[in-house]
C-alpha cells in the first residue's frame, strides 16, 4: 500500500510485526488491583465550575484507576458527571484539584504544549458525532495524528486495522460518503493508528443504529481482545456496557459502584440501584 507522506522520524512505540500483532491481554479488575498497575489513574479528584453561590461541583473527590488490557464502561444519569471524569483523564480539561496519572506521566506537571503532546500520542479518541475533516478521504482521516506528529504510517500496521474494521474499500471515499457506522469504523482506526496507551470512547454509538452499534462494539471489544488495547468507554446504555469487561457507575461527582459486567441484565440492576 502505497503512501504519499514524506519520510518521518520512526514512532516512538516499537510493535510486533502483522503475525504478532494478537496479544494475550492482561487480567486485572478496576483499578489495576493483583499488581498490575493502571493505565490511567484518577486520586481526590475534583472539578468545580463557577465560583461563590453558584458553584456546581461535577466530581467530587474521585479516586479511581484502569487498567491495561481491559474494556471498561463508564455509567450514571445524565449531570452525574461520567464525561468529566473522561474529559479530565483523557487531558481534555483540567481539574480543579487531585491528580491524573496518564501511562506514567502526572498531568498537573505538564504545560498545555506537553499535554497536546501526551494526548497526541499516548491517547485515542472515539466520539458520538464522530469528528472526521470532511475534506479528508477515510485513509487520511485514519493517519492523521501520525501526520501531525510527523511519524511513519507502518503499512502492515495500517493494513492490519482496515482489514479489522472492514473498510478497506472505503479509504478514498470522503465522509460525507460514508454512512453512520462505516464513519465510526474509521473513526474507531484513526484512534487505534498510533498505538496508544488508552483509548476514550463518549457515547461512541450514540449516533448509530443497532445493527451498527453492534458492529463498532465488537469492534472495541476486538481490539482489546486481540490488540490488548485499553479502552475507557462513557455511555448511557446497559446493552453497550454488556461488551466491556469492567464496569464503573457514578452519581453525584462520586464512584457509587466498581465491578466486573456479567450481563446486560445485571447492568442495569446496577443503574437502577445507583438511582
Amino acid at each position: 500500500m502505497a503512501f504519499s507522506q514524506p519520510a518521518y522520524s520512526q514512532p516512538a512505540y516499537s510493535q510486533p510485526a502483522h503475525a504478532q500483532f494478537a496479544l494475550d491481554p492482561l487480567s486485572a479488575p478496576v483499578g489495576g488491583y493483583g499488581g498490575v498497575a493502571p493505565v490511567v489513574a484518577a486520586h481526590d479528584l475534583r472539578k468545580c465550575y463557577g465560583v461563590g453561590d453558584a458553584e456546581v461541583t461535577a466530581l467530587d473527590t474521585v479516586d479511581i484507576g484502569f487498567a491495561r488490557g481491559r474494556f471498561a464502561a463508564v455509567m450514571g444519569a445524565s449531570g452525574s458527571g461520567k464525561s468529566t471524569l473522561l474529559h479530565l483523564l483523557a487531558a481534555l480539561d483540567r481539574p480543579t484539584s487531585g491528580t491524573v496519572v496518564l501511562d506514567g506521566a502526572d498531568l498537573s506537571g505538564l504545560d498545555d504544549r506537553r499535554l497536546t503532546a501526551l494526548r497526541r500520542d499516548k491517547v485515542g479518541f472515539v466520539f458520538q458525532s464522530f469528528n472526521l475533516l470532511p475534506a479528508l478521504n477515510a485513509q487520511e482521516n485514519i493517519v492523521l495524528p501520525l501526520s501531525l506528529a510527523h511519524r511513519r504510517v507502518a503499512p502492515d500496521w495500517f493494513a492490519y486495522l482496515v482489514d479489522v474494521m472492514g473498510i478497506g474499500d472505503r479509504l478514498q471515499h470522503r465522509p460525507a460518503q460514508l454512512s453512520g457506522g462505516q464513519q465510526q469504523r474509521v473513526a474507531v482506526a484513526r484512534a487505534l493508528i498510533s498505538r496508544p496507551a488508552v483509548v476514550f470512547a463518549d457515547e461512541p454509538t450514540g449516533n448509530l443504529d443497532s445493527r451498527a452499534s453492534d458492529d463498532v462494539l465488537g469492534l472495541l471489544r476486538r481490539s482489546v481482545d486481540e490488540l490488548n488495547q485499553t479502552i475507557v468507554m462513557v455511555t448511557h446504555d446497559a446493552g453497550a456496557a454488556s461488551y466491556a469487561d469492567d464496569l464503573v457507575v457514578i452519581a453525584d461527582g462520586r464512584v457509587v459502584h466498581e465491578g466486573a459486567v456479567e450481563s446486560r441484565d445485571a447492568v442495569a440492576r446496577v443503574l437502577e440501584a445507583a438511582r
